[in-house]
């Protein structure tokens, strides 16, 4: 495999620096890896064990583009959602003049007037009450007017997503819902086909001994370990289409060479016109989002080098995807920087410079824009 000296060097200066107690990274192009690394450990405790390749990450927001997205595209291809179809179609409870016209596309968008977050886990369990509660608060803005990044409107598309698989109509609740249209079943059948890695909502608690542990939830009451950090997705039951995947470096790898194929010509995520859909930047001023997908910027987490064309997402753990697909590259950066606490805002500034010296451990230096 490949050398990247500088990369490396910034990562063991993460663990020093506690930026992070482990990291995993994966570097790659459409048909081959070009460097596994590990660094630090699982915890700070002095006995903890070294993080491995095989070490398995909660994903977080990785799961908005992994799982969520993808599933979209598919469902779109299969002509059972369309993306310029109102939000209502799907959940009944989004009514008023102030929300009739906001789409699927909006969801994706972030654009569609939802709030950023709101912790609905201290008072909403499961699927019911978080729609009705998601759907009927109050918009922060009006739909189509700026990008608000939001959690709600991943955990509404999760919703109309299983809806769309189990043959429900516009009135959820009606009819009778299908346990394989689930959104963890819809997406082991995709993610059976991508790698044979661990990479799955729920996890098993086999995987508990190779997992980094995430924060110590004073809520829970207890640190976290294989189990959801995001506390919305954990109030409903651990999988949602905003959180809640885990997975190695390898198996997130596996899924940006599917996407670099995809884009490229061969349809594995989807069509190739419908990704190439997905991925391009919306029209809202300032506003570096396509549909599920960020884009990059030269203020982005994926560093100043990578092409202008870049995609990518990050999650709240310490996690990172981002694919150059016009160079045929991706850099899959995974961390626990949240563990013990997420006061923890040392990652943001070091990971822009990992992604800057890949790209110049890649290029031998050579790479200049």
């Amino acid at each position: 495999m490949k050398s990247f000296p500088a990369a490396a060097a910034l990562l063991r200066s993460g663990v020093a620096a506690a930026a992070f107690p482990g990291a995993a990274i994966e570097v790659g192009r459409r048909d081959s890896v070009l460097w596994r690394g590990a660094f630090g450990s699982l915890t700070y405790d002095s006995d903890a064990l070294p993080v491995e390749p095989e070490t398995i990450f909660d994903l977080a927001s990785l799961t908005k583009i992994i799982a969520t997205t993808t599933l979209m595209m598919r469902a779109v291809d299969d002509g059972l959602i369309v993306l310029t179809e109102p939000v209502s179609k799907w959940i009944p409870e989004w009514r008023g003049a102030d929300r009739h016209l906001v789409t699927i596309a909006d969801l994706l968008a972030h654009s569609s007037g939802l709030t950023a977050y709101l912790p609905f886990y201290r008072d909403h369990t499961g699927r019911g009450e978080f729609q009705r509660a998601i759907a009927t608060m109050p918009l922060e803005y009006a739909p189509g007017t700026q990008s608000v990044y939001s959690d709600l409107g991943f955990i509404l598309l999760g919703f109309i997503l299983e809806d769309a698989r189990s043959n429900i109509s516009a009135q959820v609740g009606r009819g009778a819902f299908d346990p394989a249209a689930s959104l963890p079943v819809q997406f082991a059948r995709i993610a059976s086909l991508l790698t044979d890695q661990p990479l799955a909502f729920t996890p098993p608690r086999a995987w508990r001994q190779r997992t980094a542990p995430t924060e110590h939830d004073a809520w829970r009451g207890r640190t976290l370990v294989g189990e959801v950090h995001d506390e919305n997705a954990w109030a409903l039951g651990g999988a949602a289409g905003h959180a809640g995947l885990f997975g190695t470096a390898a198996a997130v790898g596996a899924f940006a060479r599917a996407a670099l194929h995809t884009l490229t010509g061969t349809p594995i995520l989807a069509k190739v016109d419908t990704m190439r859909r997905f991925i391009e930047r919306t029209h809202l001023a300032g506003s570096s989002r396509a549909l599920g997908w960020d884009t990059m910027l030269p203020t982005s987490s994926c560093g100043t080098l990578m092409s202008p064309s870049s995609i990518g997402h990050t999650g709240f753990t310490g996690t990172s995807l981002w694919i150059d697909w016009e160079r045929d590259a991706y850099v899959v950066l995974l961390t626990n920087r949240v563990h013990p606490s997420r006061e923890n805002p040392l990652l943001k500034e070091l990971r822009p410079r990992i992604h800057d010296a890949v790209i110049e451990d890649l290029e031998g230096g050579a790479w200049r824009r």
